[in-house]
């Protein structure tokens, strides 16, 4: 079940590969989202000595569930994952035109987790390109439908 999507991620780059990483959050971030208060649209994700880190990520407090701290909604939050799978990520990434960009945050089993993507940024025409398709499907699916009735 998703949470928060980021269609911006997929206009603007080619997705190659899909991860999941875990997020170490703290209670009332939990709680936040879980009401629905997160948004992932302007995140990204950086390597730092060997760990993941999510920057940008917008969880809005809710009044209720921190009235007793200070809660930072926009803070730097580490991402969890296999040593192995990290280390294979670290060489994807370090090759040139690749970065790590976050999908989705969704439940699994009970737990918030995030869709990672390794993905290669587009140029304009590339965008063009992709809403040309776009529109092109859309308007075949429209001639079909008007053709069946």
């Amino acid at each position: 079940m998703s949470i928060a999507d980021n269609k911006k991620a997929f206009h603007d780059y080619f997705i190659e590969e899909r991860h999941e990483a875990g997020l170490v959050l703290e209670g009332w971030e939990v709680k936040a989202i879980r009401a629905g208060r997160a948004q992932i649209k302007e995140a990204y994700v950086i390597l730092r000595n060997g760990e993941l880190f999510l920057i940008g990520a917008h969880i809005s407090p809710l009044i209720q569930a921190s009235s007793h701290i200070k809660p930072d909604p926009t803070r730097t939050r580490k991402l969890l994952m296999h040593a192995s799978e990290i280390s294979k990520l670290i060489g994807k990434v370090e090759r040139a035109g690749y970065a790590l960009v976050p999908l989705d945050l969704h439940y699994t089993r009970g737990r918030i987790k995030l869709s990672l993507g390794l993905a290669k940024g587009k140029k304009q025409y590339d965008k063009r390109e992709s809403e040309k398709q776009r529109d092109w499907d859309r308007e075949k699916d429209r001639l079909m439908k008007t053709g069946r009735s």
